[in-house]
């Protein structure tokens, strides 16, 4: 996987961040989602290099970056802490103004770093999530049992560090599309992170910050009528969930000035499963108009 890329750790400051980066052109920032790595975006970077500088890295606590020690109110696995990270990342590269992508977590890294540093961000791209704020706003039964996963990764410690701690590879595996849309090697790489304790007990931190601060920041800059001011492209799985409770592009125009967004023919995992047509909207949006941009 990544063949041509360049691997390395950078110091971000208050943590280790595991970057792989290759190509030319704009740059363009790829943040993973749970439970995976910056391996997620093995099919759609190597066709994004001939256009771009692409930087897939680890969200602090997942893959091979590290894993702070946690606080009572849960602050450094907080999105805005982990905003942090990436800008500094991307500064070490000599990065300033970027392009930037996330799927599931790392898609609410990117919205929040779209809404705490707007200098930072030109383009944002959103695949199958819709803000926390709205998430848990709306919650009712079909979402506490669709998205289970949010409320028992969100308990106290240690509840789930412990029951997951007991078998991770079932845990993993008990999403049962999981084995069939993950390549083997993706797979592997996966299950290598996540049988690592200290990688769940921070992916539970990352669901307790969204229960908490992830939610007071948003519902704050929805009291303060902060919006996303750079254009957003919403991408989501036409056979996954999110499409069953919310109108996506309807959603992020509650949020952002410019919105374009569509269903791809898949589900959750719109990078491993529709690859091809991930790129296809990612280039097309990102490109378009770069060179007034930059």
């Amino acid at each position: 996987m990544f063949e041509g890329f360049e691997s390395s750790m950078i110091d971000a400051g208050e943590a280790e961040i595991r970057v792989r980066h290759g190509g030319s052109g704009p740059p363009l920032l790829l943040l993973h989602g749970n439970p995976q790595t910056h391996a997620m975006w093995h099919e759609v970077a190597p066709r994004l290099t001939g256009e771009f500088t692409v930087v897939a890295t680890d969200l602090r606590g997942y893959g091979d970056s590290s894993k702070p020690e946690t606080t009572p109110d849960h602050a450094p696995y907080s999105k805005r802490a982990m905003v942090l990270d990436q800008i500094s990342v991307m500064h070490s590269l000599g990065f300033e103004r970027f392009f930037v992508c996330g799927h599931d977590r790392g898609g609410r890294v990117a919205y929040r770093m779209a809404l705490d540093h707007p200098e930072r961000v030109l383009k944002l791209a959103v695949l199958d999530i819709v803000p926390t704020w709205e998430a848990f706003s709306h919650a009712d039964m079909a979402f506490g049992l669709g998205y289970w996963h949010w409320f028992f990764l969100a308990q106290p410690h240690d509840l789930p560090e412990r029951l997951i701690g007991t078998d991770p590879t079932y845990f993993f595996l008990s999403r049962r599309e999981r084995s069939n849309v993950f390549a083997p090697e993706a797979l592997e790489e996966y299950l290598r992170c996540f049988r690592n304790l200290r990688t769940v007990h921070a992916i539970c931190e990352d669901y307790r910050a969204a229960a908490t601060l992830d939610f007071a920041h948003d519902e704050a800059d929805r009291r303060a009528g902060k919006r996303i001011t750079c254009p957003v492209l919403a991408l989501w799985g036409g056979r996954g969930k999110l499409e069953e409770w919310y109108d996506v592009p309807g959603v992020w125009r509650e949020w952002a000035d410019e919105v374009r967004g569509q269903a791809l023919e898949c589900g959750h995992y719109l990078p491993e499963e529709a690859p091809e047509e991930t790129c296809s909207e990612l280039r097309a949006f990102f490109g378009a108009g770069q060179s007034a941009s930059l």
